[in-house]
C-alpha cells in the first residue's frame, strides 16, 4: 500500500513523498539518520504513514548540539549540556576531530589548546585519547559519541513514537579506516545497528538528485557542491544522468567525480578568532586585574557569545556583543563590525578556494564542465565566503536551492529506507569514490644474474576516486613458505603538510600468514596457483579482507586434475588500530569473518549487510548503566512532577463549586489535611526520595479522592443524561397516545401492555422533577 504522505493537517504534501513513494511493507517498521556533523547533528526518520521527515528534539528544534555533560550521576545532552557554562569541564564537544586518532596526533594538541579545561591522557592499551576527570571518570571519544547516538535513537523514537534500531550514520567524506571504525564503535556502544556508514557529501548528492529526479537524463549533469560546516569544508563533483540497468531498465544515477577538501576550514575556528577578540577588548577595558583568558567558565561564554556574534553578523554590519557577569561580576560590552570580523579571519577566506581547486584536479575537469555550484552547510552563510567563492568559481550566481541544514540528513534516511526491509523507494544508483588510494605491499625472493636478493613489491588494491563498493583480488606467487604482507595507504602526496600529520599511521595491518609451508608438504609434488587474498570495499567505505585462499593442481593415479581451497580461520578484530594478524593456512572450512571489522566468506554483491564490530562487553556495560541512571532520573522526574500536579490541581479543586457539591465535610476535611501532610513532607524530605516513595504517595492520594472524582464525573454527565431522558419520555408519550388511537380492531399492543408503558412513563415523570 502507498505510504501516506499527510503528516498531519498542518503540512502540506511534499516533493520529497511524491519523488520517493516510499511503500510500506511492514507495519511496525521504523529507520533512522543521523547527520553527525562535528557541531551538530540532525534526526531524521521514515516509518509507515510518514515520508522521510527530521525529527524535533525536547526543545522542539531541528537540530541538536552533538554535545554531553557528566557531572556525578547526571548526564545533559544538546542545549541542556551547553548550559552548563558553570562547569565546561564536564562539557564534551567537537568529538569527531578526535575520533581515530593517536595520543600524539597533532590534531590532539590542537584540541587540547582550544578547550584548556579538559585533561586528555593516552589510553594504554590503544595509544587513543581519553578524557580524565578522575580515575574513576575516565571516557574514550567513541564513548562520548556513543551516549550523544544513543540520545539520537532516543529522539527519533520519541518522536516516532515506535522503537528504533537500524540507522545511517553520515561521515565526513575524509574519513579514514580508523575515524569510521570509530564511528562503528560507538554505534555499537549505543546499541544502533549501522545499516551503513554513508558519507555527508553522497548524501547531499542523493537528497539533491531525488528531489530532481525528473530532471536528469541521458546526458551528464555536473554539479560541485560546497560544504562548509562548523569543523571542515568539503568540495564535490557529482554527476548525474540516467543509465540503463539488466533489471530495471532505465534509472537515475549518481556518481562521485571528484573530491576537495580542508579539515581544518569551518565555521568554528572564525567562532574561536571571535571569542579571542572578544577576550582582548575585555582585557582592555580593565573592569578587573585578571586575564579572563585564564578563566575557563569566562572563556566558555565568550565561546557562547561569539557563536551568537558570527550568526548576527552575517546579516548585520555591526552588532554590540555583551554578556552579563563575565568575570568577577563584571559585564562586558563591546561594538564588533563585520569588517574586523572579516580582518580576523582573513586567512581562513583565502583558504576557501583551496577544495574547489582540488576537487577539480581529482575529477580531472575543469570549471567550464560545472553547471553549477550548490551551497551546503551552515558556514556558508558568511558573506564573505560566498564572495570569496563565487569569484573563484567564476559563475553568475552560487546556488542556494538547497536546505543547506538538513540536505544530509534527509538523504542519508532515503538510503536508510531503500537498506530496510520494511520499505521499497525508487531506484536511484549511486557511485561512490574511495579519497584515499590503498595498496599491499610485500617482500619477495627473486633471482637476478645468478644471485637470489628481496625485492620490495607494491600492488595496488583501490587507486584514489576508484568507484565502490568493489572487491579486488590480489595474488601471491612463487610462495612455498610462511610470509607476511603489509595493507598500507598509497600515494598521498595530494594532501598538505597539516593533513599528513592529522592523517596518522600509513599502515592499516601486517597479514602473517603461517602453515603455508605445512600445506605444500602435506602435498608435495602439488603445482602451486597461487594465494589469493580476497578484498572488499564496502558501501560504508570500510575496507574489509573477506578470506585467504591456495590453490593447489594435484593429479591422481589416472590423470584427473583437483581443485581445492585452503581458508583462513574466523578473525574478528576490534581494535581500530592494528599491528600484526595471523592467518593459518593448515585450517580447512573455517567461516570467516572480516579482518577490519565485517563481511562474509561468501560474495554477494546485492545484499547489504549491517557493518559489524566486536567491543569489550565492559565498556557496553558501563555505559548502559549510564543509560539506565538516566532513565531512573527520568521517571523520578515524571513521578515527582505528577505528585506536585496532583497536589496542586486537588487543593485548588477543593474550592470549586462542583466539588464542594458532592463531597461532605467530613470527607473534605480528611482529603485536606492529607493533602497537606504530603505537601509538607514534599517540601522537607520528597525532592531526595526515591521514585518508588513518590510513586506510593501518588497512589494514597489517588486512592483517598477516588470516590470524590467519581462523584464529580457522574454529576457532570448528569445534563446528558437528563436531556436523554427526557427525549425518551417525549417520544415514548407520543407513542402510547398513538397507539391509544388506534381503532381496538387495529391494535397490535394489549391493554395490559399499554397500561404497564403508561405507568413507567408515569413513574419516571415523576421523579424526574422530584
Amino acid at each position: 500500500s502507498a505510504l501516506c504522505v499527510q503528516v498531519t493537517m498542518r503540512r502540506k504534501l511534499t516533493l520529497w513523498a511524491r519523488f520517493c513513494l516510499v511503500l510500506a511493507l511492514l507495519p511496525s517498521q521504523t529507520v533512522m539518520s543521523v547527520d553527525l556533523g562535528s557541531e551538530w547533528m540532525k534526526v531524521a526518520i521514515v516509518k509507515p504513514g510518514v515520508p522521510m521527515e527530521i525529527a524535533l528534539n525536547k526543545e522542539s528544534r531541528r537540530k541538536t548540539s552533538v554535545a554531553v555533560c557528566l557531572k556525578e550521576n547526571e548526564r545533559l545532552f544538546g542545549d541542556g549540556a551547553l548550559g552548563s557554562v558553570k562547569n565546561p569541564k564536564f562539557v564534551y564537544r567537537h568529538l569527531q576531530s578526535l575520533l581515530g586518532k593517536k595520543h600524539d596526533n597533532p590534531q590532539v594538541a590542537v584540541y587540547q589548546k582550544r578547550f584548556p579545561e579538559h585533561h586528555l591522557v593516552t589510553d594504554a592499551s590503544r595509544g587513543t585519547v581519553l578524557f580524565s576527570n578522575s580515575e574513576e571518570m575516565q571516557y574514550s571519544p567513541e564513548e562520548l559519541l556513543g551516549m550523544v547516538l544513543n540520545y539520537s535513537r532516543g529522539l527519533a523514537q520519541d518522536f516516532a513514537e515506535q522503537p528504533i534500531k537500524d540507522a545511517v550514520i553520515t561521515v565526513p567524506a575524509f574519513f579514514n579506516q580508523a575515524e569510521r571504525r570509530a564511528v562503528l564503535q560507538a554505534a555499537q556502544m549505543a546499541g544502533v545497528k549501522v545499516l551503513q556508514l554513508i558519507n555527508d557529501n553522497m548524501a547531499v548528492a542523493l537528497n539533491y538528485g531525488v528531489f530532481r529526479r525528473k530532471d536528469i537524463n541521458s546526458t551528464a549533469q555536473n554539479i560541485m557542491f560546497y560544504d562548509m560546516g562548523s569543523g571542515s569544508t568539503t568540495a564535490t563533483i557529482v554527476t548525474y544522468q540516467t543509465v540503463k540497468t539488466k533489471e530495471s531498465g532505465s534509472q537515475p544515477q549518481l556518481q562521485i567525480r571528484g573530491l576537495g577538501f580542508d579539515r581544518s576550514l569551518g565555521g568554528f575556528e572564525m567562532e574561536l578568532r571571535l571569542q579571542d577578540h572578544l577576550a582582548t577588548l575585555f582585557n582592555e577595558q580593565k573592569k578587573t586585574k585578571k586575564d579572563v583568558r585564564e578563566n575557563h567558565r569566562a572563556m566558555a561564554k565568550l565561546l557562547k557569545e561569539a557563536q551568537r556574534l558570527k550568526t548576527v553578523l552575517s546579516a548585520n554590519a555591526e552588532y554590540m556583543a555583551q554578556v552579563e557577569g563575565l568575570l568577577d561580576d563584571m559585564d562586558f560590552k563591546a561594538k564588533v563590525t563585520r569588517v574586523e570580523f572579516e580582518t580576523l579571519c582573513a586567512d581562513l577566506f583565502e583558504r576557501v578556494p583551496g577544495p574547489v581547486q582540488e576537487a577539480l584536479s581529482s575529477a580531472e575537469m575543469s570549471l567550464d564542465e560545472i553547471e553549477q555550484v550548490i551551497l551546503v552547510g551552515g558556514s556558508t552563510r558568511v558573506p564573505k565566503v560566498q564572495e570569496v567563492l563565487l569569484k573563484a568559481v567564476g559563475k553568475e550566481e552560487l546556488g542556494k536551492n538547497l536546505n543547506a541544514d538538513e540536505a544530509a540528513a534527509m538523504g542519508a534516511v532515503y538510503k536508510a529506507a531503500a537498506l530496510s526491509k520494511a520499505f521499497k523507494v525508487q531506484p536511484f544508483l549511486v557511485i561512490e569514490a574511495t579519497v584515499f588510494p590503498i595498496q599491499v605491499e610485500f617482500t619477495r625472493e627473486v633471482e637476478e644474474d645468478g644471485s637470489r636478493s628481496l625485492k620490495h613489491k607494491k600492488r595496488i588494491l583501490f587507486q584514489r576516486m576508484t568507484s565502490y563498493p568493489m572487491r579486488k583480488v590480489i595474488t601471491f606467487n612463487c610462495y612455498t613458505d610462511d610470509f607476511a604482507f603489509h595493507i598500507n595507504y598509497g600515494d598521498l602526496s595530494f594532501l598538505g603538510q597539516e593533513d599528513l600529520s592529522v592523517f596518522g599511521s600509513l599502515n592499516l595491518t601486517t597479514v602473517q600468514l603461517s602453515g603455508v609451508g605445512s600445506s605444500f608438504q602435506k602435498h608435495t609434488g602439488a603445482e602451486s596457483k597461487g594465494i589469493k587474498a580476497h578484498f572488499n570495499m564496502d558501501e560504508s567505505g570500510m575496507l574489509l579482507l573477506d578470506r585467504v585462499t591456495k590453490r593447489l593442481r594435484l593429479k591422481d593415479l589416472y590423470g584427473h586434475v583437483d581443485r581445492f581451497q585452503v581458508f583462513v580461520p574466523a578473525l574478528n578484530q576490534s581494535l581500530p588500530f592494528l599491528n600484526s594478524v595471523s592467518f593459518d593456512l593448515s585450517e580447512l572450512g573455517n567461516t570467516i569473518s572480516s579482518l577490519f571489522g565485517g563481511g562474509s566468506s561468501e560474495p554477494n554483491a546485492n545484499v547489504t549487510e549491517p557493518v559489524q564490530v566486536t567491543l569489550d562487553s565492559v565498556t557496553i556495560l558501563m555505559l548502559q548503566d549510564l543509560t539506565d541512571r538516566d532513565l531512573e532520573k527520568q521517571e523520578r522526574e515524571k513521578t515527582l512532577n505528577s505528585l506536585e500536579a496532583f497536589l496542586f490541581e486537588t487543593q485548588d479543586k477543593m474550592y470549586q463549586e462542583e466539588y464542594q457539591a458532592v463531597v461532605l465535610e467530613e470527607e473534605k476535611e480528611a482529603i485536606m489535611a492529607k493533602l497537606s501532610q504530603v505537601s509538607a513532607w514534599l517540601d522537607e524530605d520528597g525532592y531526595s526520595a526515591s521514585t518508588k516513595e513518590l510513586q506510593e504517595k501518588l497512589q494514597d492520594l489517588r486512592k483517598l479522592c477516588k470516590a470524590m472524582f467519581f462523584r464529580v464525573e457522574e454529576r457532570r454527565k448528569w445534563p446528558g443524561h437528563l436531556a436523554t431522558l427526557e427525549s425518551t419520555l417525549n417520544s415514548s408519550s407520543f407513542f402510547l397516545r398513538s397507539a391509544k388511537l388506534e381503532p381496538e380492531d387495529d391494535r397490535i399492543f394489549t391493554d395490559v401492555e399499554l397500561k404497564t408503558l403508561e405507568k413507567v412513563i408515569n413513574e419516571t415523570t415523576v421523579c424526574n422533577v422530584s
